[in-house]
């Protein structure tokens, strides 16, 4: 049967998915199953749905990735406004149920003459990666087949060719001092008051000798507290104080270089008689990286060709980061993160433009036609 995006996407908006990806990756793999086009699919271990296309040719091999969770709660589903104001509204209509839409349009409509196209579309993108993460682990469960040579990542980019994203990584630091009763100060060493000294020593981080710089595209990398929490006792000089930070990252910085330079950084700033540790947030899977693709790269022009707008860096971190460690990876898709009156992504009144999931299938399989050609 022929595929109809809008059809999809009406069905996946009105499939929650922010607890439980189940039924929306029962939609996904009924939805390529009864393609008319000649699809292998296949969910691995890991929650990802992965389908593929060979020309059986020699050739090069283009992934086309995007997630089916959302955020919670579930917003329903709603069709409002006719012309170039028609919009599907509702949870992960932009966020990315319509790059997925798009996607697969551009997936079932494509006849690569050579090499092949793969669509990995991973289960937990909004928490973990977990899945996202498996494709690139030794002995994962999916098969990628060889390498790919570029990838197209769907996201809310207002149909703009986002070659570039800053990563995120957060640390916590803590404060330790000496516990004594605030009636004598003086004989305890106060984590509180310390912690808010290093608080100010954060806005002076990037101005150190070995910072990494400003990337050309993603410009300076950003660092921001976001919570505290410390002391025990309202009558008692506290002896522990945390706060976590949020970094946003240029290439080549890693997450372990940035909790070891912060850390140097602190201790220099601390007294003798405070102890600073910083260590990462927890996690199975890496951190969301920052990437960049030059803008000369085959995948970026087919695709700005194609009709994607302006090539720019995506505003989020995203699974991109780790498909741009193998090959040139973009960020590409309809909807916005925001507009002019406000969020959209994750937000009660997230929706998407129904013209322009049917120009990000067209530009993405024009894309696919020149690089499988």
């Amino acid at each position: 049967m022929s595929f109809d995006p809008i059809e999809f996407l009406e069905r996946a908006v009105r499939t929650p998915s922010h607890e439980d990806v189940t039924a929306m990756r029962d939609l996904l793999v009924e939805t390529l199953d009864s393609a008319d086009a000649d699809v292998a699919v296949e969910v691995d271990g890991a929650g990802n749905t992965v389908a593929v296309r060979d020309s059986g040719r020699d050739g090069p091999h283009v992934v086309l990735n995007t997630h089916i969770d959302t955020v919670p709660p579930h917003v329903p589903f709603e069709r409002d406004g006719a012309g170039t104001d028609d919009v599907v509204r509702g949870r992960g209509s932009c966020d990315a149920k319509g790059p997925l839409a798009a996607m697969l349009a551009a997936f079932l409509g494509a006849a690569p003459e050579r090499g092949r196209v793969t669509l990995a579309v991973s289960p937990d993108e909004e928490t973990d990666s977990t899945g996202a993460a498996a494709l690139f682990d030794d002995g994962s469960p999916a098969d990628l087949g060889p390498d790919p040579d570029a990838v197209i990542v769907g996201e809310p980019t207002e149909l703009d060719v986002c070659n570039a994203a800053m990563g995120r990584f957060q640390a916590t630091v803590t404060v330790r001092g000496a516990n004594a009763h605030a009636a004598e100060p003086e004989s305890g060493v106060n984590a509180v008051r310390a912690a808010g000294d290093l608080l100010r020593a954060l806005d002076d981080f990037d101005d150190r000798e070995d910072r990494p710089g400003a990337s050309d595209a993603l410009g300076a990398p950003t660092l921001t507290p976001t919570t505290v929490e410390g002391g025990t006792a309202t009558n008692q000089v506290p002896a522990e104080c945390s706060f976590v930070v949020d970094r946003r990252s240029v290439p080549p910085e890693t997450a372990e270089g940035f909790r070891a330079a912060l850390a140097d950084h602190l201790r220099a700033r601390a007294p003798p008689d405070v102890e600073v540790e910083v260590a990462l947030a927890e996690r199975d899977t890496p951190f969301l990286a920052a990437f960049e693709t030059p803008a000369d790269e085959p995948v970026v022009r087919a695709l700005r060709d194609a009709g994607g707008g302006e090539v720019r860096p995506f505003g989020a971190a995203t699974e991109a980061s780790y498909f741009a460690e193998v090959a040139p990876t973009v960020v590409f898709g309809p909807g916005a993160l925001a507009d002019d009156e406000g969020a959209v992504a994750h937000a009660p009144r997230e929706y998407v433009r129904v013209a322009e999931v049917e120009r990000a299938g067209e530009a993405i399989e024009a894309t696919l036609a020149e690089l499988c050609s």
